[in-house]
């Protein structure tokens, strides 16, 4: 490629978010911050849903649905071996792992909170 302006200007954002992502403390705050995002979407999903007291359960189903699908790709991926040594996982798939696990937790207090 050339190097204009534009692609100059690309590669430092994308230099900086490496960076940023590379620095620990950034990392367990972004992790923290979908922890508490997960936990969040876990007890909002099902107690805007079941206003109606119809569709709080399927709503909790397709919820763990796609906690279980996440945990399936999550955990399937990191068994992968490359010249004898574990790869390690991803920022992307920490983050993700990270949701899946506070939506959990908030269906979980959902739950008893109705005394299921």
């Amino acid at each position: 490629m050339q190097n204009t302006r534009f692609n100059t200007i690309l590669e430092d954002v994308g230099d900086r978010t490496v960076q940023l992502i590379n620095n620990p403390w950034r990392r367990i705050s972004i992790v923290f911050i979908g922890l508490l995002l997960g936990f969040f979407l876990g007890s909002a999903i099902p107690s805007t849903t079941g206003q109606m007291s119809i569709w709080d359960v399927p709503a909790a189903a397709v919820v763990m649905l796609i906690i279980e699908g996440l945990s399936r790709f999550i955990y399937s991926r990191s068994r992968l071996v490359r010249s004898g040594i574990t790869a390690r996982r991803t920022f992307f798939l920490d983050a993700v792992n990270s949701i899946k696990m506070g939506m959990t937790y908030g269906l979980f207090l959902e739950a008893f909170k109705l005394n299921s």
